[in-house]
């Protein structure tokens, strides 16, 4: 295996050690391709990380092997990456790192990062976040054409609300919007008002939509998880790939494409083509940052209440009983 190599970006030079080390084994993707995948996509990775609390996911052996997530920031971290500090919702706190420039996007490479899930907030103000990000999770029974039809189904509800999306695929069959917003509400508000849209989409979209949290009450329908703007849950940033065979990227997109692509059009090798060609063409989003007093309005019009938390989370206040409703009719 070949010895450590170094990589320049913007005036640094980041060492990446056994770049040879195969990390994608059905493609052949080693740790350098990695790490020069996150240098043709920089502004775009960037754009999604600068300043926010980010945690990675690493593979030492690559995707095939044991992976863990790295919250707190790791001993030998360079004087110029910056850290913030979170609370987690057990009231512990951690650093996390908070890339501000694309070295810190290769260094994490090269501790096997192959995707990496920021925080909705920026290192300045923790608690309140600027992004909405509203995960449609395709359930048994449905795919990501599935999750196209609610996507623009969604499109049209925020627009009602006042509110616009920019959309990416997961890195697998779903689809993610992101909504930027001002930074003046709460985690918990950001979080009603995610299950407001979701249950005003639910109600265009009877049977092809749902917010129902237990697996069991879902059927085959597209899940608006809401949870995903709980305090510490996060998903992969945009550009970021997916620890899958064919080494899938969550890559952002244009509405007018939805309908024209694949999950599995977007990968190590394809995206930086992309990038070079389109750019990031979701660069304009940091330009916007809206309200979200309409969604909250709605939530409170509905008048259905607050939705389970995650089982990691301590009982919230006006949360239902976290029971799954075939168990709780046993008792």
């Amino acid at each position: 295996m070949a010895g450590a190599v170094e990589l320049e970006v913007d005036g640094r030079a980041v060492r990446l050690s056994n770049p040879d080390k195969v990390y994608f084994p059905e493609p052949g993707f080693t740790k350098r391709d990695v790490a020069e995948y996150y240098l043709a996509v920089a502004p775009g990775v960037l754009r999604g990380l600068r300043n926010r609390p980010t945690t990675l996911q690493r593979f030492p052996d690559g995707v095939e092997g044991e992976f863990f997530y790295q919250k707190r920031a790791p001993k030998g971290l360079p004087e110029w990456l910056p850290t913030a500090r979170i609370a987690f919702p057990s009231g512990r706190t951690a650093d996390e790192i908070c890339p501000t420039e694309p070295a810190a996007v290769l260094w994490a490479a090269n501790l096997g990062c192959v995707t990496f899930h920021p925080w909705p907030v920026r290192r300045d103000d923790t608690e309140h976040p600027d992004e909405l990000r509203i995960d449609l999770d395709p359930q048994p029974g449905t795919d990501f054409h599935d999750a196209v039809r609610a996507a623009h189904g969604l499109r049209e509800v925020l627009d009602a609300y006042g509110l616009r999306g920019w959309p990416k695929t997961s890195g697998g069959r779903g689809l993610h919007v992101y909504v930027p917003v001002e930074p003046r509400w709460t985690f918990t508000d950001c979080r009603h008002a995610v299950i407001a849209l979701g249950r005003e989409l639910e109600h265009r979209m009877p049977g092809e939509v749902t917010t129902k949290w237990w697996k069991e009450e879902r059927g085959e329908a597209i899940f608006v998880d809401y949870n995903q703007m709980a305090r510490d849950r996060t998903i992969a940033s945009p550009y970021s790939l997916r620890p899958r065979p064919q080494a899938t990227a969550s890559t952002p997109l244009r509405w007018e494409e939805l309908d024209e692509v694949s999950p599995t059009d977007f990968t190590l090798r394809t995206v930086p083509e992309r990038f070079a060609e389109l750019g990031d063409v979701h660069a304009d989003m940091e330009q916007h940052a809206f309200s979200l007093e309409a969604a909250l309005e709605l939530y409170a019009h509905q008048d259905a209440g607050d939705l389970p938390y995650p089982p990691d989370h301590p009982k919230m206040p006006g949360e239902p009983a976290r029971v799954q409703p075939s168990r709780a009719k046993k008792h």
